[in-house]
């Protein structure tokens, strides 16, 4: 139980746990009613520059909500209008927990990688600066979808 996962693995440094609800106001105050939190806005999804989505406008009103847990990060999400991924799990699933993110320090180099492994992408996106994220299609597999992104350069 002890073996150590190969820091090559583009599964190697867990990030976040993001968790869709219908109501994100409702789960976030129980979130922090049993001692979670604070949480933050995620940065605008506009930020995103070149994306593979169903519906570019449903990924705009998306809405993010993160805290921190030790060292990973509970982010709530909860989907707009529109045709989304986390729309089409909600109504399928009910909430629940929908991916499981892993920081990468190359987003296109990882998601060269999965796609190797013969994952399929199934959606991505990237920021100006060339960082963003790629979500694998791997529910059936795992339980859960498989994302990586590489986080923006921190700002000065």
């Amino acid at each position: 139980m002890n073996e150590k996962k190969s820091p090559d693995s583009i599964f190697h440094d867990l990030h976040h746990l993001a968790i869709v609800v219908r109501d994100i106001d409702a789960a976030q105050q129980f979130y922090e009613s049993i001692g979670f939190g604070p949480f933050v806005e995620y940065p605008p999804m506009r930020e995103y520059v070149s994306i593979q989505v169903p519906d570019e406008e449903a990924f705009y009103q998306i809405t993010i909500r993160c805290a921190q847990v030790g060292p990973i990060q509970l982010q709530l999400v909860q989907p707009g209008e529109g045709k989304s991924i986390y729309k089409d799990f909600l109504e399928r699933h009910g909430q629940g927990l929908f991916h499981m993110g892993f920081v990468v320090g190359d987003i296109d180099a990882a998601q060269t990688r999965g796609e190797q492994m013969g994952l399929k992408p199934l959606s991505s996106g990237r920021r100006e600066n060339g960082s963003g994220f790629t979500y694998f299609h791997t529910a059936e597999q795992a339980g859960v979808n498989l994302l990586v992104r590489q986080s923006p350069p921190e700002k000065k």
